[in-house]
């Protein structure tokens, strides 16, 4: 597959994969996450990767979420594929036999904090931004922070970011659990290579089944939960509730959804 939303580099033992929207904020639209697909699988399939970074381009966003002007087509079938495609993605990220590393500068947020969610590690810069933010614009991060997310922070703290989608600073994320390390942007690439360097030195069939141990028991709360929930979400695209947040973004207006409870 030839890469237009990504980039993909293979070098020493490390595969970098880059989300290179950086004018949307690495914002993911269905293009972007089949290509995501087939780096992973390519990174996957390399006997000679150990370690694989994920990254965003520039310093803005590691991944603001799904590109929203591409959900305001969304209709319920056109969801329902959609949903596929996100399981796809998750699916080759939980299932490789190396680790990920998520390197984060700017804003991790919606989908893009689901995606670092997927990864086994993550390092961000102390100008990185961290949250949910599917209630704002009428979805529901469905697609693992529903999930996994209270395994990494606990359960109440989840709860408050999916219900308030407040964003939060690195060191915040870093003191809840829900990244690894922090450190200047200047330092990011360094700290992240010696990560990476730490990892190869080690036993790859070791690491390998060590992952499929750690993942037993979230993989059946995320599975068991994706499949019925995604076919809810699925169901609500398109309706008027749905295309309230949506239209809001778009127009860079104030959401009203308090008209719904009336």
């Amino acid at each position: 597959m030839a890469y237009d939303d990504i980039l993909y580099e293979a070098a020493e033992g490390i595969a970098t994969i880059t989300i290179n929207r950086p004018e949307v904020r690495n914002a993911v639209r269905p293009k972007t996450y089949e290509e995501l697909t087939d780096a992973m699988r390519k990174a996957a399939e390399d006997a000679t990767i150990g370690v694989v970074v994920l990254t965003g381009a520039g310093d803005k966003a590691f991944c603001s979420g799904g590109d929203v002007s591409d959900q305001s087509k969304r209709t319920p079938h056109v969801g329902r594929a959609h949903m596929r495609r996100l399981y796809n993605l998750s699916s080759i990220m939980r299932m490789m036999d190396k680790p990920i590393i998520a390197k984060v500068r700017g804003f991790c947020v919606g989908g893009g904090n689901e995606i670092n969610l997927f990864c086994d590690l993550t390092v961000a810069s102390e100008d990185a931004k961290f949250g949910q933010v599917g209630p704002r614009v009428g979805s529901i991060p469905i697609w693992g922070a529903c999930q996994l997310l209270a395994r990494y922070v606990g359960e109440r703290k989840a709860r408050e970011m999916l219900y308030t989608c407040r964003l939060y600073t690195a060191r915040e994320a870093l003191e809840m659990g829900l990244i690894n390390d922090v450190c200047s942007a200047d330092d990011l690439d360094a700290k992240v290579d010696e990560l990476c360097q730490t990892i190869l030195d080690k036993s790859p069939q070791s690491i390998r089944i060590a992952k499929i141990a750690l993942n037993t028991g979230s993989d059946q709360e995320f599975y068991g939960s994706y499949f019925p929930t995604s076919e809810l979400l699925a169901s609500i695209y398109g309706n008027e509730e749905n295309m309230e947040g949506i239209s809001a973004f778009l127009g860079k207006r104030p959401t009203d959804f308090r008209k719904f409870r009336r």
